[in-house]
Order: structure tokens, then C-alpha cells, then sequence
């Protein structure tokens, strides 16, 4: 027996586990400073499930107790009701989609790493640096190889395609974790016409949709003419709705999507019934519930809680004259370390001196040494305390 030589090639730790083991050590050598400690470093949300979604998961809880309404197995694609609604939000937004391109998942990040199953590990994956950690990791445990898109402060973190360099796969994050970067319309065209060019998929993920307020910005890769001959979006209900502990997203697998003659949507599938069975019935419900009237409205009121902490990092930053990307149409911040320090010497500078802690961006790739993370998703007055904090010690 022998096991997976790539996994070796894989960073031994994760990057937020580095960062909560570090704060744990921090918190053992200073006890008294536990509760002083004020985290916006992981991008975890802090407001809870909102009524509208909380009563549909109850009335499928009572569903559940009853015999005639009882569901056992679900269809492994997800159930219509759900299907349906994502159908109706894109068509608001005019994006035509089938219920048959929807997959319902358990959120964006498996997704992201379980649609290699159907590449041959052959093919060269490109990804932006700095990158969303997942991207990267899962290739390596997979043996593929990877090249980078160079993302820098010249080009506000916004790279487009190098045609000297061939690839096969593509990651695409807009919102973009961790620099909060926004593609514009014609920067995702250049994108999908590289795509097109060189018989190549993007895996666009595009958890962080509902931040974006421009309407020049697009949400949606297939808002561009061919993504849908060239992309996989991935969403997920996580920062929409606050479902990163009740899981549920979905991926969208346009039938125009034809390599080596075969339809990716049938891959897929294939994949899906063979290897997952389905987002619980309760939480779908749930997820469903986020396109009600009443749903959309209070979703919107958590989000533009978020969004007014965003502004809120973002004007401290701007007051002491720091360089950030984000901050608007994103819930993250990626600003540039003052005084040229490193990524984690500015951690550790954060943590012993006012006890804020963030994401040092480093731990994304190369390019994001020097550089650090924010997120939005925290509590009001604690992001209210940090900035004044942050903004005491630089000044």
C-alpha cells in the first residue's frame, strides 16, 4: 500500500491554523488579555440567520416528524424548490439559466477542490498570486502543475491573462479573497477571451456577489458574451446569508461547456451521484427561504451591516494613509504593512500591542508579502474598537 506522495507537498500546516495557534500561545502567555482580544482575521460572520430563513428551517423540521412529509434521500443535484429560485435570482440579473446547470452543494470550497475529479491531472493550472489558499493545495494533493498570474499593488491586485503562458484550468476569485479586488466587466472579458483562445475552463468563484453595490461590476462571470462556452461559477449561501455553519452553496455548469466532446454538466453529475448525497432537506428549505420578499430584505440589512464595517476600516486606513485594496463592493481589506514590515512581523506588531488580530498576506503567496487582511465580518463595536486601536498605535 502506498500512499499519495503530492499530500507531502502540501504545506504542513494550514494558514488559519498557524494563525489561531499563534493567538492561543499569545492568550497563554498573557491571560489577562483574553477578553481584549478582537479578532478580524478569518472571514467568519458574526450576525445570525435571519428570521425568514430560521422559520423555513423549523417548518421543514416539522416536515421531518411527520410521516407523510417526512424526506429521506434527496436528488444529489438538489431539490427543484431551491433550483428554481437560484433560476429566478439570475434571471433578475439577467442571466439566463436551467435548473439543470444548477448543482446544490455544501458550499463553495469543496466544490472548488471536488470539480478536478472530471480534469485530467495533466492539465497546467493557473492562479492569481496571492490566492485563496484552497486553490492551490488542492492541485498540489492532485500532482497537477501550477503557474501564476502575477497580482501586485501596480496592478491593483487585478491581473489579466498572459498569452505567452498556456493553461488548461483557471481560478478566478471576484470579489477576490483575500485582496478584495473587483474585476470590471471588460477585465473579466480579457479573461474569458483567453479562455475561449486557448480551450481552457475558469472556475470562478464567486462567493462574495452580494457585496457588489456598482452596477458596472459584474457578479456573475456569465454577465460576459462566452463564459458560458468557458466557466464554472461556484456561490455559496456562507456570506450571503450567514450559512458558514449550516452549509449550503451550489455550483453552475453551463450545457455549453464541451472538452474532448463531452459535456462537463454530464461529468459532473456523474460525479455528484456517485460521490455525495445531498444537502440536507432542512437546510435547503433555508437556502430557499433567502429569496422570499421577506428573506432579501433582512439578508440585505445583515450585509449592509458588514458592507458600513468595511467603510468603516477603510476610512481609518485612509486617515492614516495607508494603501489597501477592497473595502467597497467586498467585505476584505488588504492593506499595505506599514513602516515595510512583513506580513507576519505586522501580525504579531497588531496582536502584542493592541491585541487586534488579521491575516497576514503572506500566508496567500509571495505577492502578498508586505501586505495584510481585514474582514468586515465582525462585530460592529468591536470593528469600531479595532480601527481606533489600529489607528492609536500608527499614528
Amino acid at each position: 500500500m502506498k500512499i499519495n506522495q503530492n499530500f507531502l507537498n502540501v504545506q504542513d500546516s494550514y494558514l488559519f491554523s498557524t494563525i489561531a495557534k499563534k493567538v492561543d500561545e499569545f492568550i497563554k502567555a498573557n491571560p489577562d488579555k483574553k477578553s481584549n482580544i478582537i479578532k478580524l482575521g478569518i472571514g467568519d460572520v458574526t450576525l445570525p440567520l435571519c428570521d425568514a430563513v430560521i422559520k423555513a428551517m423549523h417548518m421543514a423540521v416539522d416536515e421531518m416528524s411527520n410521516k407523510d412529509s417526512f424526506k429521506g434521500y434527496g436528488p444529489e443535484q438538489g431539490y427543484g424548490f431551491l433550483k428554481d429560485n437560484l433560476v429566478s435570482y439570475y434571471k433578475r440579473r439577467n442571466v439566463e439559466l436551467q435548473s439543470g446547470e444548477i448543482f446544490i452543494s455544501d458550499g463553495a470550497k469543496s466544490d472548488l477542490g471536488n470539480i478536478l475529479d472530471i480534469f485530467d491531472v495533466n492539465n497546467t493550472v493557473l492562479v492569481t498570486d496571492p490566492v485563496y489558499p484552497v486553490y492551490v493545495d488542492t492541485n498540489i494533493m492532485a500532482g497537477r502543475k501550477i503557474v501564476y498570474a502575477d497580482a501586485n499593488e501596480n496592478n491593483g491586485f487585478l491581473p489579466l491573462p498572459d498569452y505567452k503562458v498556456k493553461s488548461d484550468i483557471i481560478y478566478l476569485c471576484s470579489p477576490n479573497n483575500p485582496t478584495g479586488a473587483v474585476y470590471d466587466k471588460k477585465g473579466l472579458k480579457c479573461w474569458v477571451d483567453y479562455a475561449l483562445k486557448n480551450n481552457a475552463v475558469i472556475l470562478f468563484d464567486a462567493a462574495y456577489e452580494y457585496f457588489v453595490d456598482d452596477n458596472n461590476l459584474p457578479k456573475s462571470i456569465y454577465e460576459i458574451d462566452g463564459a458560458k462556452n468557458c466557466a464554472i461559477e461556484f456561490c455559496s449561501f456562507s456570506k450571503t446569508a450567514g450559512f458558514t455553519g449550516t452549509r449550503c452553496g451550489y455550483t453552475i455548469v453551463p450545457f455549453e461547456l464541451v472538452f474532448d466532446g463531452v459535456k462537463l454538466n454530464k461529468l459532473w453529475n456523474r460525479r455528484q451521484t456517485t460521490k455525495f448525497n445531498g444537502v440536507p432537506y432542512i437546510v435547503q428549505k433555508g437556502a430557499a427561504a433567502v429569496f422570499t420578499e421577506a428573506g432579501e430584505a433582512q439578508i440585505k440589512k445583515n450585509i449592509e451591516i458588514y458592507k458600513e464595517n468595511a467603510k468603516i476600516i477603510a476610512d481609518g486606513l485612509d486617515e492614516l494613509g495607508i494603501w489597501y485594496t477592497g473595502g467597497k463592493n467586498s467585505p476584505y481589506i488588504f492593506l499595505k504593512c506599514p513602516k515595510n514590515m512583513k506580513s507576519w512581523e505586522f501580525f504579531d506588531y497588531l496582536l502584542e500591542n493592541v491585541n487586534v488580530v488579521g491575516t497576514p498576506g503572506s500566508g496567500f503567496g509571495k505577492n502578498g508579502e508586505g501586505f495584510f487582511r481585514l474582514t468586515a465580518f465582525g462585530d460592529r463595536l468591536k470593528t469600531i474598537e479595532a480601527v481606533k486601536r489600529i489607528k492609536n498605535l500608527l499614528k
